[in-house]
């Protein structure tokens, strides 16, 4: 946990914790609707995973969530994706789970 944290500064914090809270305050609010620009980005794997967990979670119940990756590992998390490419769209599969 971040609860040793509480009490520091950003600038105190790892970019892991610094993206561990984001994920935290995002999530905290049960959102309908969550937009995710690699919210896996500065964490380790284990954390990667339990964010992606937390994610699948809040999707299950009833959220759209639009989350941005380069980790061919967690966009398999996905039910739908779209591929970008110098801004275009190249790709736009229905992914199986």
């Amino acid at each position: 946990g971040m609860v040793h944290r509480a009490k520091h500064y950003p600038s105190q914090l790892s970019g892991g914790q610094q993206q561990r809270v984001a994920v935290a305050r995002a999530l905290a609010g049960k959102p309908s609707i969550l937009l995710a620009d690699e919210p896996t980005g500065n964490l380790d794997s284990k954390n990667g995973e339990a964010v992606m967990g937390l994610l699948g979670e809040l999707h299950r119940e009833g959220a759209t969530i639009c989350m941005v990756t380069h980790d061919p590992r967690f966009a398999g998390h996905a039910q739908r994706i779209v591929n970008l490419f110098d801004g275009r769209i190249v790709e736009d599969s229905a992914v199986r789970n």
